[in-house]
């Protein structure tokens, strides 16, 4: 079984991550922000993170160059999930180290071949 770390602050897109991915079999992590999901990331070395962007104190793109450049987790991929649907947003967080980058509202099938095709 498979370990998704979620970092996201909102109690009510956390709750859906939570659903779509033990529908498919994933443990679940989860970390309100992004200090807490880096600390998490670090302890639990999870398969893949799934990173919102606006976060309050360090927000996701500052979170996933932490975790992508840290020695002991820059292996474990990141998809940035955001509102934020800009261009400039999706190629900043590849710049950050992210392995891809989707908009909110997240398609459920969608994201689990994103989350197999970061893992495999």
């Amino acid at each position: 079984m498979k370990t998704v770390l979620v970092i996201d602050d909102s109690p009510s897109e956390m709750a859906k991550f939570r659903d779509m991915l033990a529908r498919n079999d994933f443990q679940v992590l989860e970390a309100a922000n992004g200090e807490h999901g880096c600390k998490m990331a670090e302890e639990h070395l999870p398969d893949v993170i799934l990173m919102d962007v606006v976060m309050p104190e360090m927000n996701g793109f500052q979170a996933t160059r932490k975790i992508t450049r840290g020695k002991t987790t820059a292996h474990i991929p990141v998809i940035m999930i955001s509102t934020k649907n800009q261009e400039t947003d999706r190629v900043w967080g590849k710049r950050q180290g992210a392995k891809e980058y989707l908009t909110k509202p997240v398609n459920e099938s969608e994201l689990m071949h994103v989350i197999q095709s970061v893992t495999e």
